[in-house]
């Protein structure tokens, strides 16, 4: 019950702390990892956290995997500017926005993997003074 309380002063906190920062780098780098609570051999019988956590997919390993995933923007000098954790199944593209309106970083260049390709999340973040660069998938045009 505490930490819960806690949790919007560890917000503000680390609001303060980015607007301290000196970012001077051009880039930002978006990306989420996988945060598994059970083996994948448990994933349907698990009841550690249900309603909470959820199965996902981590393709890079072909698995599927029970729990939640953490998304992240981090600076390009390594500093963490801000993180969402959310249940397994959130698609990357999802979070991007939230994470670029809590930080408002005056860097314009997001870097991303190719869970960030889609032309809907590339036009609002370009309305937003922002430049997504996302390596192109192997049938893509323009791919080598």
């Amino acid at each position: 019950r505490r930490s819960r309380q806690l949790l919007q002063l560890i917000y503000q906190i680390r609001q303060e702390m980015n607007k301290k920062v000196d970012l001077n780098g051009q880039f930002l780098i978006i990306d989420s990892f996988p945060v598994p609570v059970c083996q994948p051999i448990r994933n349907y019988r698990a009841k550690i956290f249900r309603g909470y956590a959820n199965i996902g997919y981590k393709a890079t390993k072909k698995i599927y995997f029970y729990g939640f995933k953490v998304h992240a923007i981090v600076s390009d000098d390594g500093y963490i500017l801000d993180y969402v954790v959310t249940k397994a199944s959130v698609h990357d593209a999802r979070e991007t926005v939230e994470l670029i309106e809590n930080t408002h970083p005056s860097n314009y260049y997001l870097l991303g993997d190719e869970g960030y390709l889609g032309k809907e999340l590339h036009q609002q973040l370009k309305q937003m003074g922002y430049e997504l660069w996302t390596p192109y998938r192997k049938n893509m045009t323009g791919a080598k």
